[in-house]
């Protein structure tokens, strides 16, 4: 089973209130989000630091999400893809676009030890 839950408008609120959610959001038509993905999807493969956070990939292009965009204004001002949003018990924390897991891993362990 994959640790890489697909995040759409039935489950995001759930999602993002855990304690510690990484919420990758991406287009169903872009290949770095695609990338991205499988990127993560490996290193979550094998991961055993991180077990107690969500890992959730939302493809913005797909319908049902116009509560989640309601509630994320902040996703207007987002131009670049994939983007990676951080929560911490329901409340943004750190954001970044782009992928790579040693960006992933040092801004978790920021989260964790800030």
């Amino acid at each position: 089973m994959s640790r890489l839950e697909v995040i759409d408008g039935g489950n995001w609120r759930e999602f993002v209130a855990a304690p510690v959610a990484v919420l990758m959001i991406g287009k169903s038509d872009c290949g770095a989000c695609a990338a991205w993905a499988e990127e993560l999807e490996k290193f979550l493969a094998t991961d055993t630091q991180w077990t107690d956070v969500r890992f959730g990939k939302m493809l913005v292009d797909k319908g049902g999400l116009v509560d989640f965009k309601r509630a994320s204004p902040w996703l207007a001002d987002v131009d670049e893809l994939p983007f990676n949003q951080i929560y911490v018990k329901g409340e943004r924390s750190k954001a970044w676009p782009g992928a790579g897991v040693e960006r992933l891993v040092s801004r978790l362990r920021s989260v964790a030890t800030g």
